[in-house]
């Protein structure tokens, strides 16, 4: 073979390799107007077309709030997005290799820093993709956008694309991360400002983070209209453990009311997203209020006077190989939490025992879920309906702080979200 079929096949080999297909367009264009249909009925949202769109990709940053907030930044921009999503959605074989397909997003570790993703970003950047990102790493509990990594600064720089933020308002009011319902109400999504390379190129990277940080700032702690649903306050218990009485405690949710099972205190969530409680609460106004009070209080306690069991809960347990299975160990796996250590009690098998040391990171996933990752492995738990995972999460993070530093950025002491 000469010297021109070699190139011939090395040049076929390299355009299979590209990231960006044309079918990506052509499934975006299929889509669109019934997702528009869906998020008009579901959601009363109202999204922004970005009319100043110009023919060159984009680094989108938005906040997260609603589990279909992708969909409505596809709905605001021209031609195919490219989303970074969490490696966890790629544990199934089958739809690691949909998704690849259709979409191709592009996956990424949040619980570490993941410089495949970095890498993969820069692929798509420049083959011509438009790149959409949440900050935050996480969608939002509490109506108050969460911590934001400050390396986001630095896939900035690699890319030299323009950035676009994106910010959804109301979203939570609509669709709360810890609720199952969609409440009857109104919320809105649109790009709020694009700053290009040259601009940001001239700033500090403390300067950018904070440009970043103030432009995806949303609080839905606030009166901002009205969400309706009958069982508005349902499984709130899988965001607060915390009483303001109580301290550590359990929770129990009912159409609109969330009640304390220790001394009894009862909450209604009113279609103002306020709570109202049947006795006196101060500086307790919305869910975002009473989750930094328990966020206080969880950096307030000595992790290692805790050595009597913390909470107990049976899930179901998985290990997962990202992009080729997970697989089921348990349905009736026994979990109880100390102050240093989660242990796991397995029917019929060895025990775990996973010191707090020995840990990686517990990720919160989803409502009712999280990743543990330790030795190699990653765990994942599969609670009932109303399981907390943001507890074994923070008390995870607590003593991690507490025995390696105090891991504060800018005054704030990460508790995981």
């Amino acid at each position: 073979m000469d010297d021109t079929g070699i190139k011939r096949k090395k040049t076929v080999k390299n355009k299979k390799k590209k990231w960006t297909k044309f079918r990506h367009r052509v499934v975006r264009n299929l889509i669109y107007p019934f997702v528009w249909l869906y998020t008009k009925l579901a959601y009363g949202i109202t999204v922004r077309r970005f009319t100043e769109q110009k023919k060159t990709p984009y680094l989108i940053l938005y906040n997260h709030q609603t589990s279909f907030d992708q969909f409505f930044v596809g709905m605001c921009f021209k031609g195919p997005v490219y989303y970074v999503a969490s490696e966890d959605i790629f544990s199934s074989r089958f739809l690691a290799a949909l998704l690849s397909f259709l979409v191709a997003p592009i996956p990424i570790n949040k619980a570490q820093a993941d410089l495949r993703a970095i890498i993969n970003c820069m692929k798509v950047a420049s083959e011509g993709g438009t790149i959409a990102i949440a900050p935050e790493g996480n969608r939002t509990y509490s109506g108050r956008t969460c911590y934001i990594k400050p390396s986001v600064a630095m896939l900035i720089r690699k890319l030299k694309l323009p950035l676009a933020f994106f910010r959804i308002e109301d979203g939570y009011g609509v669709q709360p991360r810890w609720s199952n319902v969609n409440r009857k109400g109104s919320m809105a999504a649109g790009v709020s400002r694009v700053v290009e390379p040259e601009e940001y190129g001239k700033l500090s990277d403390d300067e950018l983070y904070k440009l970043i940080c103030d432009e995806l700032n949303v609080d839905e702690a606030k009166v901002s209209g009205e969400f309706r649903h009958k069982r508005s306050a349902e499984y709130l218990e899988r965001l607060i453990y915390v009483c303001p009485f109580c301290g550590l405690s359990e929770f129990r949710s009912s159409g609109k009311h969330f009640s304390c099972l220790k001394c009894g205190l009862d909450a209604e969530y009113l279609p103002t997203k306020e709570l109202k409680f049947d006795r006196e609460v101060k500086d307790i106004r919305f869910v975002a209020d009473w989750y930094g009070k328990q966020e206080a209080y969880i950096n307030s306690i000595d992790t290692d006077k805790l050595t009597n069991p913390l909470y107990k809960d049976t899930v179901r347990l998985f290990d997962v190989i990202i992009a080729r299975y997970k697989r089921k160990i348990t349905d009736k796996a026994v979990l109880t939490m100390y102050g240093d250590r989660i242990e796991i009690d397995v029917p019929g098998g060895d025990g775990m025992v996973l010191d707090y040391g020995s840990i990686g990171s517990v990720t919160a996933l989803g409502k009712n879920k999280m990743n543990i990752r330790s030795g190699g492995r990653i765990l994942q738990i599969k609670g009932s309906v109303r399981f907390n995972p943001v507890k074994y999460m923070n008390i995870y993070y607590r003593y991690r702080n507490t025995h390696e530093g105090d891991n504060k950025t800018n005054g704030y002491q990460f508790l995981g979200l």
